[in-house]
């Protein structure tokens, strides 16, 4: 509050006049706790920093680049109960019931009898401090309670189109293509390309791109599986047969279509037997060697194409320059390392004004860029 009080720039921003008096640093806590708890104030200013940025030319709309980042919760990560937690419920669940029962029917295969799908239920850790906050298990990142700003940057200027906070335990993929649609709806984006990690490499992400008419490029997901086994690409896919080949020349059809939404291919037991690989293919004690390929693989294999064009490694490598830088700047400078409050819909808010204050930021020296000084 002292600079503000001495600083003119801070009171031109404010509207405050020299002689105004300095309102008590108090306004800004009791404001947020008081008049403006459960309402969506913080979101209304987001998107209205947002379209001054394209009124000013600042964005394009035509390509986004999306990533998340974990912000340390306010919370003891040794407190916590274990509850049994349901896992996020999937948008695309509905499409893929229908994608299944088609697939079924394709192979001559009867319908699954009606089941209504719920999310799996996992026992996970919950905080006695912020029952919101999510305990992240991830490979290269620290344990503990966090939560996630999944955040999605224009390509022409690097402004924030939209910032998504979500617990820890909450898959990258899970809220992409929702928030991607609220973006284009809200700001009426014509979106053409999106840059994601590897994270979004799935084939429900990749077919709700192409459904939308927008091209996709994600970042190489290693695959994984016991060491000394063959690799899934070692097996060959046959659109014409609708079948793999094995390294041995054998076919394996399809048999059947679960209800998760992947075709099983199953080898011939007798062949498998006598194989010189069979060692190094399965350990199956039918000697039966199973491939499982999803109903929207297609999709996916389309999706990951673009990651090797020309064009697609220019796109893909702008995420450094644009997501990633932005986040950066989000940590060093506005604080988003930890989490500042308690609940899902305060950290929301802080993520909010975060983007918010970075936004006014790009605009400010788009306006007004720094000249060079002279001497």
């Amino acid at each position: 509050m002292r600079e503000i009080e001495v600083n003119v720039a801070y009171r031109w921003f404010l509207g405050l006049r020299l002689t105004d008096r300095v309102f008590d640093a108090s306004t800004f806590s009791q404001n947020r706790r008081r008049r403006f708890d459960g309402t969506d104030i913080a979101q209304r200013i987001f998107d209205h920093i947002v379209e001054q940025a394209i009124a000013r030319g600042l964005v394009g709309g035509d390509v986004l680049y999306t990533d998340s980042t974990h912000l340390k919760a306010s919370a003891n990560k040794g407190r916590y109960d274990k509850a049994l937690i349901a896992k996020s419920r999937a948008a695309y669940w509905d499409d893929l019931d229908a994608a299944i029962t088609q697939d079924r029917a394709t192979h001559g295969k009867k319908p699954l009898a009606p089941k209504d799908r719920q999310p799996p239920v996992k026992e996970t850790k919950v905080s006695r401090t912020d029952r919101d906050a999510g305990y992240m298990v991830r490979d290269g990142k620290p344990k503990g309670f966090f939560y996630l700003d999944h955040r999605s940057v224009d390509g022409r200027a690097g402004i924030i189109t939209d910032t998504h906070v979500t617990p820890a335990n909450v898959h990258d993929s899970i809220p992409y293509l929702a928030r991607l649609d609220r973006q284009r709806a809200r700001f009426d984006l014509d979106v053409v390309a999106v840059g994601l990690d590897a994270g979004y490499a799935s084939a429900p992400i990749a077919k709700g791109l192409e459904d939308r008419g927008i091209l996709g490029v994600t970042g190489y997901l290693r695959p994984s599986g016991p060491k000394g086994m063959l690799r899934k690409s070692a097996f060959d896919y046959d659109p014409a047969l609708d079948a793999y080949r094995c390294p041995e020349g054998q076919i394996i059809p399809c048999a059947t279509t679960d209800r998760t939404g992947y075709r099983h291919y199953k080898s011939d037991p007798a062949q498998c037997r006598t194989c010189p690989l069979l060692a190094s293919c399965t350990t199956n004690a039918k000697t039966q060697k199973t491939v499982t390929r999803h109903v929207w693989a297609d999709a996916r294999e389309r999706v990951d194409a673009h990651r090797l064009t020309d064009w697609g490694k220019r796109l893909y490598k702008r995420r450094k320059e644009t997501v990633e830088r932005s986040f950066a700047d989000a940590k060093q400078l506005f604080g988003h390392r930890y989490a500042r409050f308690r609940s899902l819909a305060k950290v929301q808010t802080q993520a909010l004004l975060a983007a918010t204050a970075q936004n006014i930021k790009k605009i400010a020296m788009a306006k007004w860029p720094t000249q060079p000084q002279t001497t």
